[in-house]
């Protein structure tokens, strides 16, 4: 499971906006907002939406480890709009 941060992230290293990542998830862009603010949890098959979206954009999800999870973009990827 990602954590907001990683999404944050995520969404910096592509240049997009919560809209674009609402748009390429087929999730409202108040679910994305909320969930990055911390305020709700999306469901599982939400997360699963966004991530989706986001690794065949070039973003790959580091796992938890000693140092916390983290996000790093696919060499030669970069998503434009």
């Amino acid at each position: 499971m990602i954590v907001p941060a990683q999404l944050r992230a995520a969404r910096a290293l592509l240049d997009w906006r919560q809209v674009d990542l609402a748009k390429a998830s087929g999730v409202s862009d108040l679910t994305i907002k909320n969930f990055e603010r911390g305020v709700t949890q999306p469901h599982t098959k939400t997360l699963d939406a966004i991530t989706t979206a986001l690794e065949k954009a070039g973003v790959i999800f580091v796992e938890e480890n000693r140092e916390g999870p983290g996000v790093r973009l696919r060499k030669g990827k970069r998503a434009k709009w």
